[in-house]
């Protein structure tokens, strides 16, 4: 059970934080949603303009892409922890830098450790890269058991929704993923 004062701590931290430039063009910080007591946690890369307006992850088209997703392994958002690399908007919606994303990797690695999931799913290269120290494509990555830092906890990494949309004809490969998570969670 997650401690609701240390978790609610982190979010006001992660709010108040400006360690890096993202925290001078930001509307919302999108620290994370969903239920902290969840045992799968999801990783993206960092928030868009919906999310950045909203304050909310996942909330965009490739949001309601994550949400079918889900839908798919039989889970909502209620059933899971959704949150990115980052929790403010890269401006254009580039992908975060290195600096920005080490800056918010405190607040990451605290989330996980508050949480302490089961499964961790990385979508895509920058959540893979950031969480596995790794350059390797996503080719390599995906269909395999991975596990977070030092610990039992395994990682999967999926094709991120929005990379999903502008190449739909990878989405047949997110059931290999989800038929691969599930005999993790089904083992376990």
């Amino acid at each position: 059970m997650v401690n609701q004062i240390k978790f609610q701590a982190l979010n006001s931290k992660c709010i108040e934080c400006k360690k890096c430039s993202l925290s001078l063009t930001r509307k919302n910080v999108v620290f994370g949603r969903g239920n902290p007591n969840s045992k799968l946690f999801v990783i993206g890369e960092g928030p868009g303009q919906q999310e950045d307006e909203q304050g909310v992850a996942f909330v965009g088209r490739a949001g309601k892409l994550l949400n079918e997703i889900l839908f798919s392994m039989k889970l909502s958002r209620d059933n899971v922890y959704i949150t990115n690399t980052v929790k403010c908007r890269p401006p254009e919606n580039r992908n975060p830098n290195s600096d920005e994303i080490n800056s918010c990797s405190r607040f990451l690695d605290r989330q996980i450790s508050l949480i302490s999931p089961n499964i961790i799913i990385l979508l895509g290269k920058v959540a893979a890269e950031r969480l596995m120290n790794t350059p390797e494509p996503m080719s390599t990555l995906r269909g395999k058991v991975h596990y977070y830092k030092n610990t039992d906890i395994p990682m999967l990494v999926f094709y991120h929704p929005a990379y999903l949309l502008r190449s739909p004809s990878e989405k047949s490969k997110v059931w290999d993923d989800i038929l691969l998570m599930k005999s993790i969670t089904h083992g376990s």
